[in-house]
């Protein structure tokens, strides 16, 4: 069985940018320990991609807080990420889950069967409609998310967000 980590949206705007937290911060290197653990082809990335029209969308007027415009310095992964990444396995999604990876990640499990492992940010928005994507998609994989390697908008979210992910049959280490 083939073991696949999904780094989700590990960049500056999340991190210490416009949405970032301490417990973002404190992540970081727990999340570049667990990519070197990875063999590096096992490893995918998410970044959050924004046009400039961000506070027109739907979630701009919801989230009135620009973050993650393509090209800016805020929508670079953290370079320790960029650095353990194949830039071919960086996905870029326009919304909190992305269908392609989830499309990318069960084709490759009808061909050879997956372990999935999810970090990363943010545990209560991102990860957890990745995690359920990938559930959905694959209800017999083993799905699992490092809650160590997670942090969320607030503690409590992220704990709320471990919580239904523990309900939906999704595997929460780490906390």
């Amino acid at each position: 069985m083939r073991k696949v980590l999904v780094v989700v949206d590990m960049q500056k705007d999340f991190i210490d940018g416009s949405l970032g937290t301490k417990e973002a911060q404190a992540i970081v290197g727990p999340v570049l320990d667990k990519m070197r653990s990875y063999r590096r082809q096992d490893i995918y990335v998410t970044r959050d991609t924004h046009g400039a029209d961000y506070l027109d969308t739907a979630e701009g007027k919801k989230l009135p807080v620009v973050h993650c415009v393509k090209g800016t310095e805020g929508w670079a992964l953290h370079p320790g990420v960029e650095a353990l990444a194949e830039p071919s396995r960086i996905v870029d999604k326009p919304t909190f889950g992305s269908l392609g990876l989830m499309e990318d990640l069960a084709r490759e499990n009808e061909a050879e069967a997956l372990e999935i492992e999810l970090v990363g940010l943010c545990t209560d928005i991102c990860v957890v409609s990745n995690a359920l994507l990938l559930k959905a998609a694959m209800p017999e994989t083993k799905i699992s998310v490092d809650a160590s390697c997670c942090a969320g908008v607030t503690p409590q979210s992220h704990e709320a967000a471990l919580t239904t992910m523990r309900m939906c049959q999704i595997d929460v280490m780490g906390d």
